[in-house]
């Protein structure tokens, strides 16, 4: 590796969410030793302040990605991605303009397990959300309940993934990867009409590679995700009215825990 070769690139798709991608960018440039990382962020053709606030950024690579034919839901985040794949850092990091990162140490996190195993291609989480012993076991006593009606009277509100762990992938909001193996399995992110990572990640297992999911309560020490926030304020993706009032205020309380307004008021973080 020589001298110009950052250890991390950092992979940032943005679409039309300005004020959390503000706060997204000063918690990156905060928390991040930018001696060790690229950071590039992809605009997937907001048209928007968003893109014009990216483009003022010094310390980030903006690649301003148009429209592709067949650019289902799930595509252009996926083909953003992939646009900023060609690096020759050792390792490429993936995550949302939601996804929040809370203190210094948050990088090593992720790369301290390359370290101990050779055969890791990557680590990150499935969900990142903070959910009480109480609260995760009510969600499982659901799903067998629902399985229980499905076998027997034929429910068909059962998904039988969320009981099934084998069904699980890195999730590309926050997710680290080995770029050589990206490289020698032809990988990509958009693989396969579905959401990012996920034949990515079906590529790695079978190819031999392990794949490491960090529990969600102790990534969350260090990373916060608000989940959904582009498809939540952006109607045209063809979230419902509901789901989006919801998530609306889902979203506000995240940011009144984190004190989101300090963040443009603090002069130590510059843009």
């Amino acid at each position: 590796m020589n001298a110009q070769t950052k250890l991390v690139t950092i992979l940032v798709p943005n679409y039309k969410t300005l004020e959390i991608t503000k706060i997204c960018m000063r918690l990156l440039r905060k928390y991040t030793n930018l001696d060790q990382v690229k950071v590039i962020a992809i605009d997937n053709n907001s048209q928007d302040a968003s893109v014009e606030y990216l483009r003022s950024l010094p310390w980030v690579k903006l690649i301003e990605r148009m429209p592709e034919a067949a650019d289902t839901v799930p595509l252009p985040h996926s083909r953003a991605l992939d646009l900023a794949l060609a690096s020759e850092s050792p390792y490429v990091q993936s995550i949302h303009t939601d996804t929040f990162v809370k203190r210094a140490d948050w990088l090593d996190v992720l790369l301290k397990p390359f370290n101990v195993n050779l055969k890791l291609a990557g680590v990150g989480s499935w969900k990142l959300e903070s959910k009480n012993c109480l609260q995760r076991w009510g969600i499982r006593f659901e799903q067998v309940w629902k399985k229980c009606l499905h076998d027997v009277f034929g429910y068909q509100g059962y998904n039988a993934n969320r009981l099934d762990e084998t069904k699980y992938y890195l999730r590309s909001h926050c997710a680290m990867y080995r770029t050589d193996v990206i490289c020698e399995l032809n990988a990509n992110f958009s693989d396969g009409n579905v959401t990012a990572g996920k034949v990515m990640h079906e590529k790695m297992v079978p190819a031999g590679y392990d794949m490491l999911f960090l529990d969600s309560t102790s990534l969350g020490m260090y990373v916060d995700h608000l989940n959904h926030a582009t498809l939540i304020f952006n109607h045209q993706l063809g979230t419902s009215a509901k789901n989006m009032k919801e998530g609306a205020k889902r979203i506000k309380r995240k940011l009144r825990g984190i004190d989101a307004e300090s963040f443009f008021l603090s002069s130590d973080l510059g843009k």
